[in-house]
């Protein structure tokens, strides 16, 4: 089933977006991405995908030798002209990519259709509610600092995530503790082609300041990767992908996943209740993902809009599948501007 909204990602329209820049008349050297032959997508009647973790340095290893992208500028809350900026790989670039490779297939997913369901989860788009999380978070830093494994469901372009990995890299090295980065979307291409390359320019921003441009190319060389690995090292900071269906298997890799256990999670989902079934599969998958023993302490954002006209969803329905777990629900944020959006603390009573 496909859906396009009345809204759309990508074009997240307030006056905190830059400008995107058209694609260049000639083609831009894109390097190659090598995947499977048979599709990282499930046909219509198969089973969805597999849940898997991916390895850092082979998907560090497969990007192209230079990505385009342009700078997201959020406006953070209070008067003291706060603001994260948070740069994003063009998907004009990730068309020529993907044209380049003959990738039918994802170019249909970068097409008409916001979601397919099943098949493509819209993770090649920003969404509006990925704004909102940025600022509650920016507000309760206390969540994602040392000690604790941040994991993002449908992370997709990763706005949240991204602005959580700058301010970890801020962060003074020698007083801080190991922080674990999870980063989990439907689809193995979108972390390929967005996920990973946006945290790469976001560590290029913060780590390179005085070379930095709002917008422009990043030379993706040995060297670079070199550095980016090290710095990782160095902040303490892991970083894990992860790819599938949200399902009972998605929970038992991440239960059995070391890098994320015996820590409290702070989970971040942002645009993932639209429908009736997107919510109840996340909704189960948040829900025992708290109730994991090794995640004591586990706290939740959930950001979405109020009600997701025709198509199904709504903050209600998943506020009210929390409760029947047993999950307490408070509202932490309201936006009124547009479409309404809100953003929700979920945790485990007792």
């Amino acid at each position: 089933m496909s859906f396009s909204f009345s809204f759309s990602g990508d074009d997240i329209e307030e006056d905190q977006t830059t400008t995107s820049h058209p694609p260049p008349t000639h083609a831009a050297e894109t390097g190659t991405l090598r995947r499977p032959s048979s599709s990282a997508f499930p046909v219509a009647g198969q089973p969805l995908l597999k849940p898997q973790k991916h390895d850092l340095t082979q998907m560090l290893n497969l990007l192209p030798s230079k990505i385009s992208y342009s700078t997201l500028t959020i406006k953070l809350d209070g008067n003291e002209g706060r603001e994260v900026r948070i740069p994003r790989r063009e998907l004009w670039d990730v068309r020529v990519q993907l044209m380049a490779e003959d990738d039918e297939e994802g170019l249909g997913n970068l097409g008409k259709d916001d979601v397919k369901t099943g098949v493509y989860e819209g993770g090649f788009k920003s969404w509006e509610s990925s704004v909102d999380v940025v600022r509650v978070v920016d507000g309760r830093r206390g969540l994602v600092g040392g000690g604790r494994s941040v994991f993002e469901l449908g992370c997709g372009t990763a706005l949240p995530s991204l602005a959580i990995f700058q301010w970890l890299l801020q962060r003074t090295v020698t007083t801080t503790g190991a922080v674990n980065l999870g980063l989990a979307d439907y689809n193995p291409t979108v972390l390929q082609l967005v996920t990973l390359p946006n945290t790469l320019l976001s560590w290029a921003q913060t780590t390179k300041p005085e070379t930095w441009e709002a917008e422009g190319e990043l030379e993706i060389d040995p060297d670079l990767i070199s550095q980016f690995l090290t710095s990782l090292q160095i902040h303490n900071i892991s970083l894990s992908f992860y790819s599938g269906a949200w399902s009972p298997e998605f929970v038992d890799l991440i239960s059995s996943d070391s890098t994320l256990k015996s820590t409290p999670l702070t989970i971040i989902g942002a645009e993932t209740i639209y429908s009736p079934a997107a919510l109840a599969s996340f909704g189960e998958t948040l829900m025992s993902l708290l109730n994991l023993p090794s995640a004591e302490g586990s706290t939740a954002l959930v950001a979405a809009k109020k009600v997701y006209f025709g198509v199904g969803g709504s903050m209600e329905d998943f506020c009210d599948l929390v409760r029947g777990k047993g999950g307490l629900v408070e509202q932490i944020r309201e936006e009124s501007d547009g479409v309404r959006r809100a953003v929700v603390e979920v945790r485990l009573t007792g």
